[in-house]
């Protein structure tokens, strides 16, 4: 069960703090393999970011993203550079307020961060929100993992923050699916 997973955004969205999460998850507590890349781009803070993470049940041999099964794109410039020419059997998940293009695979319009903004008041937790979205709409990882990585990773002190987010995710995930 390999999956292939671009995320990608502008800097200062912590697309690469969730890929290492999304990484830590499948590694630590689903048992299965996983590696994670990220590219910075040349204006880090502002410019688009891509972070790709590969999963499966086997040792990776090859550990590079060629051409992703799964993608979550937060921003119109990650679209242009890293989503526009996805496959046409993948599944995009892309940020309903920031992204307006639309891929001609199957996708999922997710509200992260205007849920961020007017649900958890907090713009910054708009990458756990979707993280949550994907969990639930693929399963690529378990909720319980995906919870657990949340926890190691955030900044202490914001747990309860992050918790609610990954649950708004599921929120939206589970629309998606009906």
């Amino acid at each position: 069960m390999r999956r292939e997973l671009r995320l990608s955004g502008f800097g200062g969205q912590g697309i690469m703090l969730a890929a290492v999460v999304l990484g830590r998850a499948a590694v630590m507590y689903d048992h299965t393999y996983a590696v994670q890349t990220q590219v910075y781009g040349p204006e880090a803070r502002g410019g688009a970011s891509m972070a790709a993470v590969v999963i499966d049940d086997n040792p990776i041999l090859y550990p590079k993203v060629t051409d992703p099964d799964l993608l979550v794109i937060m921003s119109q410039e990650g679209f242009e550079k890293y989503g526009a020419n996805a496959r046409p059997d993948a599944l995009m998940l892309l940020d309903r307020g920031l992204v307006h293009s639309r891929p001609d695979c199957a996708y999922i319009e997710v509200p992260a961060t205007d849920d961020a903004r007017s649900v958890l008041k907090k713009v910054i937790v708009a990458n756990i929100v979707m993280l949550g979205a994907l969990v639930a709409a693929t399963g690529v990882v378990s909720r319980e993992a995906i919870e657990r990585a949340v926890l190691d990773q955030v900044p202490k002190g914001t747990e309860d923050l992050n918790l609610r987010a990954l649950r708004q995710g599921y929120v939206r995930g589970e629309e998606a699916r009906r």
